[in-house]
């Protein structure tokens, strides 16, 4: 009895990709037109920041964890916490929070912390191999994203790298939008609206053989 009841709560439980891929779609695409010269300023994306990218996320993580997903736990939270922290980047820039941490504001360090994303969302690449395609894409071109941050922030071939940069977030924004519409639609619906390609298989492969052997 005590294993049906958990049987039902899995299977009514939502996927959480569906409201996470949504707000990191929202904070991207805001973003992304800053950087491409559309809009001007960052202090109109703090809002998208702060709710979308962040708290949107870091619940999606939250969601995640109850369903013992540590690679959706990972991801999701990961993310959320880097919007919190550039919107926080982005206030202490325009001196909204002092004088004091607006004169002490160090860009190199800014470009120390995209390396470090750079670094967490290559394995994580790796990672989204073995969930489906569209969310392996959208990891492949948050590297370029990080990529591209991180050279434009050392000042290293700096429109190459900020053009690289703004065009891989609008990008994700785009795929992330495909990703959260298909995972509402083809659970709606209950058949594949919109298709978001199977998993690579390649590790998928070696565990199958390991509990083989």
């Amino acid at each position: 009895m005590g294993q049906q009841n958990e049987r039902s709560v899995e299977v009514v439980t939502a996927d959480p990709s569906a409201i996470g891929l949504f707000g990191l779609a929202m904070v991207t695409l805001v973003a992304s037109t800053e950087k491409l010269g559309l809009t001007e300023g960052t202090s109109l994306i703090l809002p998208w920041a702060f709710f979308l990218g962040g708290i949107g996320q870091l619940y999606a993580s939250y969601l995640d964890s109850k369903k013992n997903n540590v690679f959706g736990t990972t991801a999701f939270g990961g993310f959320g916490l880097f919007w919190l922290g550039v919107g926080m980047t982005w206030m202490i820039q325009m001196g909204a929070l002092g004088e004091p941490l607006f004169l002490n504001a160090d860009s190199s360090q800014l470009g120390v912390a995209f390396l470090g994303y750079l670094i967490f969302s290559i394995f994580m690449t790796v990672g989204a191999m073995g969930t489906h395609k569209v969310l392996f894409t959208i990891f492949v071109f948050i590297d370029f994203l990080f990529l591209g941050l991180t050279l434009s922030s050392f000042g290293i071939m700096y429109p190459f790298s900020s053009m690289l940069a703004a065009v891989s977030e609008m990008l994700i924004a785009l795929l992330s939008f495909y990703g959260s519409a298909a995972a509402v639609l083809n659970t709606h619906f209950g058949r594949v609206v919109l298709p978001v390609g199977k998993p690579f298989g390649i590790f998928t492969e070696v565990k199958e053989f390991k509990s083989a052997a």
